[in-house]
């Protein structure tokens, strides 16, 4: 099975860009309940996926920025702790299930590395339910 049939395309995805803040991650996370969103950048290229586990240890260790003045630093400034590593369009399942252990989502690109959506865990625990359950 190709990642063609699961991916949720890229006009259905919330993502951010590099440029933009840390107050608008976080607001746009609270907003839609998600804890980690892609960032696309100007090129629409995948550029990785922020968590708020990134905003906050951004914070933990620079003491003097306070969450007042999170609408001034740039997301490109948060380090990224974990690489959400993105799979091209012809990928097969196989690929998918050996990310979706540690991603909550995989990011799918194309062969210029355009973000073009991503597979959700959850639509692959069902199809991997729905193959036992035969």
């Amino acid at each position: 099975m190709n990642v063609a049939f699961f991916i949720l395309p890229k006009t259905e995805v919330i993502t951010l860009t590099p440029s933009h803040t840390m107050r608008q991650a976080l607001e746009r996370m609270d907003r839609h309940g998600y804890t980690a969103v892609p960032l696309v950048d100007e090129q629409g290229k995948y550029a990785g996926t922020i968590t708020e586990g990134d905003l906050l240890f951004k914070m933990k260790n620079e003491p003097e920025l306070k969450f007042t003045d999170t609408h001034r630093v740039a997301l490109r400034s948060v380090p990224q702790r974990r690489n959400v590593v993105p799979v091209k369009i012809d990928a097969v399942m196989e690929d998918l299930i050996k990310l979706a252990v540690t991603q909550n989502f995989v990011p799918v690109v194309d062969d210029m590395d355009v973000f073009i959506g991503i597979v959700r865990r959850s639509d692959i625990i069902e199809y991997c339910y729905g193959k036992m359950a035969r």
